[in-house]
C-alpha cells in the first residue's frame, strides 16, 4: 500500500496516525508540507528516522525544492522521487491511502 501524507507534522498529526496504522514494508510518500518531517534536527526527526527502518520512505523532490529544503538536509533512509516516481509508486501499489 502507498500512503501519502501532505500535512506538516508540526501542525497536524496525520503523519503520526499514518505511521501507527501502516503495515511494515508499506510505501510512505511525504508531499507538500509533509516534506518538513524528513528534515534533520526537528522534534519529529527521531520518529521519522525510525519509520525509515520499517517502511519505504519517499519524499517528493519538487515539494522539497519549492520549500527551499535541500536533499542534504534529509534524514538518512528517505528517498527523493520526482513526479514520475510518484506515479510509479501509485501504480505499483494496489491501494493508495491519503492522510489529510
Amino acid at each position: 500500500m502507498l500512503h501519502t501524507v501532505n500535512k506538516s507534522p508540526f501542525e497536524k498529526n496525520s503523519l503520526q496516525t499514518c505511521l501507527r496504522l501502516a503495515k511494515e514494508g508499506n510505501d510512505i510518500l511525504l508531499i507538500e508540507d509533509a516534506v518538513y518531517a524528513a528534515t534533520k534536527g526537528t522534534s519529529v526527526s527521531e520518529m521519522v528516522a525510525q519509520a525509515a527502518t520499517n517502511f519505504n520512505l519517499y519524499v517528493l523532490g519538487p515539494d522539497l525544492l519549492s520549500r527551499g529544503v535541500g536533499q542534504d538536509e534529509l534524514i538518512a533512509g528517505c528517498e527523493v522521487v520526482d513526479y514520475a516516481g510518484f506515479v510509479r509508486l501509485a501504480t505499483e501499489n494496489d491501494k493508495v491511502q491519503s492522510w489529510l
